[in-house]
């Protein structure tokens, strides 16, 4: 800052000052007149020598002013600085004697007239000290689109300030070096702040090891990006070779420390999250005896390097692969050579050129993945398998996603996936079971049609000839939205694809097994089950309408398959398989242009770490789901007391009507029945789901007014209100309609499954505890026993692999029992009903099963 603008600054916080003095007396001569009002109407009958009359003369301070109106002072700026303290020792102490100016002038007599607020307000402006009304307000309005407003007001106002201040700092001004203070600077360091400015000695001193930092040279009058193999020498730009950091040994022979040298060794591609570096490996060379050492593969790793190629002339940090992972899950559309191009886009902007090849940085990160998976394996974690349904399950939700096909014309290779049956299906497997399944029964080609309308499968199908090679992926998921099996689709949904998703599922007891269209599913099932008898086990299980799917079934269907309806399946929806397919969609962008092996491996990868985000919230989700499913308890049975005092019904007659509405569910009724007893039935059961089949309601009533009397014919607005009394329902009086019964039925079925639900978390977290608990102790059991290992290969291990083994194992076991605290924190507040706030629950699923109302 020059010295005019320091003066400047200074003269205006001195003026600031005087005004602030001024106030002060204002404000004493404003509690001096109003204490002197009382005493002209009330004399004061205290001792006249200590008592003021209220004509007597006050102290007033006399301000002189220019003819502007501005106020002049009667002393030097400096001797009122140095009066200032004995100022505010006079305003501390309470004295209210104000000192008569040096000069008379005019006296002020519209002081009155201002008040405290107002000027203090001004004051504060004035002082730079803005109360800022307009973030007031921000705070203060719970109006969004106000806050929003103000928001946009205010980087408005400000931008014309950031505008210059980004320009400005674009200034390349002359500096010393901040390092050694001797020299002018001519780099300046990004990374190296607060000290950001070098002149070129300390530059090659620092930068020397520091090869990742990013640097621009001053020398051109202007900030130009280096490369780190340029340098500054003498102000002018000089090439220099620059070595990868990394662990070296310290001696690598018998001789002398001091006969070792470094040197440059060859030319490496390293890539950080800041792009491409051109750099040389170091060199160790013993010039007594000519020794020498350079770096393999596992000095890389150790120093979190992963090798790109089996030469490794390009390498990538650790970080690079970890943020590329994700990126996907944060981003699953986002492709490898987007992620590359914002790469080689930082690399230009550091000054540095070069490309990023993509096909090898793919087939690096696929690589890693596996190391990974391996390491997993070692540690004995399992990535499919949902310690809140261990060691049975209640529910398996399958679904198919018809939009993660491939396309043929997509790279074709014959390298096989490297995670081929670990999460998709081997489709050799797949293929015979399918063939063997045909061939051993027969099927009708056609659509699996429920309620009319509702189609969502084939039972037989032919392989697509378009220009797909998969069509899609079958899904199995838990209830807690574990990804558990998938298989590639060839032939579209045909129910022999859920069936070989069922047949791996029946390894371990589960209790349902839930499709969108399992009551056209479990027809087929029990009729493969003819001609394959050892699929008999499957029939264990229970079939399981989703619950939102079901809504679009016909009503009869939906009380006799829908989950809502299903004894001990709690609030289980079916739908979590949904879940998962909004999330694996997303990456079906990139998939669908990539090989077979590729996309195994990535949909593999990314399932993986969709699990592991479920493993790490599973306490809070079960706790949420806890809390959540008591508060819709307690609506649901205020709903049940509710009607039950309206419509004046007991317990037994809402139990008749349960019956009634599963007896009449379970009946059979043919849409050619033409008798009046059988079309009124129809009527009954299409306006319980009134809306959904208007068109079918609309045929019904025309051809039951043409069977029946004139006076016992039906209109639309009769049969649509809510004092609707059938005209079949008139010889007995206390009959109800099947809507009322509906109503009642779902109320009690959704208090009952509210019920179940409870208690089912309840054991879900207890198998989650214990799964815990299980884990830390194997964890323990394994790090005692690598520690007791000597020598010699274990797990495929050696000496120095099984040391870091055991590191891992106690690193995971300490990741372990923070889970385990946290999921009994988690547990102990929910069951104790104490206050707790979770995290978001966006990815869960809405559980309240409120009836549909009519």
């Amino acid at each position: 800052m020059s010295d005019p603008e320091m003066d400047r600054l200074l003269n205006e916080m001195s003026d600031l000052v005087d005004q602030a003095e001024h106030q002060a007396h204002l404000q004493q001569l404003i509690g001096m007149h109003q204490e002197a009002e009382p005493s002209t109407s009330q004399p004061s009958t205290s001792n006249p020598s200590t008592s003021r009359p209220s004509n007597s003369k006050q102290d007033v301070r006399w301000i002189k002013r220019d003819s502007e109106g501005n106020i002049i002072y009667g002393r030097p700026r400096s001797s009122r600085k140095q009066a200032g303290p004995s100022h505010s020792q006079s305003r501390k102490t309470g004295v209210s004697h104000v000192r008569a100016p040096e000069t008379s002038a005019e006296m002020t007599i519209d002081f009155p007239s201002v008040t405290a607020e107002s000027f203090l307000q001004e004051l504060k402006r004035s002082l730079g000290e803005d109360i800022h009304e307009d973030e007031m307000a921000l705070q203060a309005s719970a109006d969004w689109s106000t806050r929003k407003s103000l928001i946009s007001g205010w980087w408005e106002k400000e931008r014309p300030r950031l505008v210059n201040t980004m320009v400005a700092r674009q200034h390349a001004a002359t500096r010393i070096c901040q390092h050694c203070g001797n020299g002018p600077a001519v780099i300046r360091c990004c990374d190296c702040r607060p000290h950001p400015f070098l002149c070129g000695q300390c530059d090659v001193r620092v930068h020397q090891g520091q090869v990742f930092h990013n640097r621009d040279s001053m020398t051109l009058a202007f900030f130009h990006p280096l490369p780190p193999t340029t340098c500054v020498v003498e102000r002018v730009l000089t090439q220099c070779e620059r070595l990868v950091p990394l662990e070296m040994p310290e001696t690598i022979c018998g001789c002398l420390q001091v006969s070792s040298s470094v040197i440059a060794g060859q030319s490496i591609v390293v890539v950080t999250m800041n792009g491409r570096y051109d750099l040389r490996l170091p060199q160790i060379i013993c010039k007594a005896c000519e020794a020498t050492w350079s770096p393999g593969v596992d000095d890389l790793i150790r120093n979190d390097y992963w090798p790109a190629t089996s030469h490794y002339s390009t390498v990538y940090a650790t970080d690079v692969l970890f943020s590329f992972e994700e990126l996907k899950m944060a981003a699953p559309g986002m492709s490898s050579q987007a992620f590359l191009r914002m790469l080689d886009q930082r690399t230009v902007r550091f000054g540095r050129s070069g490309n990023i090849t993509a096909d090898s940085f793919r087939k690096s990160f696929l690589e890693w993945e596996a190391v990974r998976f391996e390491v997993d394996k070692l540690c004995q974690e399992d990535h499919s398998d949902c310690p809140a349904c261990n060691p049975d399950m209640l529910a398996v939700s399958v679904d198919g996603n018809r939009k993660h096909y491939r396309f043929k014309s997509a790279a074709r290779s014959e390298e096989k996936a490297i995670f081929d049956g670990v999460f998709i299906a081997n489709d050799d497997d797949v293929a015979k079971f399918v063939d063997y399944v045909h061939t051993s029964t027969s099927h009708v080609s056609g659509r699996g049609v429920c309620g009319g309308q509702w189609s969502a499968a084939r039972e037989t199908s032919q392989k697509s000839s378009g220009k797909t090679d998969e069509e899609g992926l079958e899904l199995a998921v838990c209830r807690h939205g574990v990804l558990l099996r998938a298989l590639n689709m060839f032939r579209g949904e045909i129910f022999a694809y859920p069936l070989y998703l069922q047949k791996q599922m029946a390894c371990k007891p589960v209790t349902f097994f839930a499709m969108d269209v399992a009551c056209k599913y479990w027809p087929y099932l029990q009729r493969v089950r003819e001609k394959c008898p050892e699929l008999q086990d499957l029939l264990t299980m229970r079939p399981f309408l989703s619950v939102f799917h079901a809504k679009a079934h016909d009503f009869k269907c939906e009380v006799k398959w829908s989950g809502a309806y299903q004894e001990g399946a709690g609030s289980t929806l079916g739908e979590e398989v949904e879940q998962c397919n909004a999330f694996l969609s997303r990456i079906a962008v990139t998939t669908k242009h990539m090989s077979k092996a590729g996309r195994i491996d990535m949909l593999t990868i990314m399932a993986m770490r969709w699990n592991q985000q479920k493993f790490d919230n599973l306490a809070s989700t079960l706790a949420r789901r806890h809390r959540k499913a008591k508060i819709a308890l307690q609506c649901q049975l205020h709903n049940l007391e509710a009607m039950k005092t309206v419509m004046d019904i007991s317990d037994s007659q809402l139990e008749r009507w349960i019956f009634d509405v599963n007896e009449w569910a379970e009946a059979t009724t043919s849409p050619n029945d033409a008798d009046v007893a059988a079309v009124a039935s129809r009527i009954e059961e299409l306006v319980a789901s009134v809306k959904r089949r208007s068109q079918r309601l609309y045929k019904d009533m025309e051809k039951y007014n043409t069977l029946v009397p004139n006076a016992e014919k039906l209109t639309l607005d009769t049969i649509l209100s809510d004092e609707i009394v059938w005209p079949w329902q008139l010889t007995h009086g206390e009959s109800v309609d099947l809507r009322t019964k509906r109503k009642a039925f779902d109320i009690v079925m959704a208090v009952r499954r509210l019920e179940e639900e409870k208690r089912i978390l309840i054991a879900e977290m207890n198998k989650h505890w214990k799964s815990l608990c299980t884990r830390a102790d194997t964890l323990k059991q394994m790090s005692s026993q690598l520690s007791n290992v000597t020598s010699g290969e274990t797990w495929g291990l050696l000496q120095d692999g099984i040391r870091g083994l055991q590191s891992l194992t106690m690193k995971n076991k300490e990741a372990s029992n923070s889970l385990a605290k946290h999921a009994k924190k988690c547990y102990v507040q929910v069951l104790t009903e104490t206050e707790i706030n979770f995290d978001s629950d966006s990815e869960e699923y809405h559980t309240s099963s409120d009836s549909e109302q009519d």
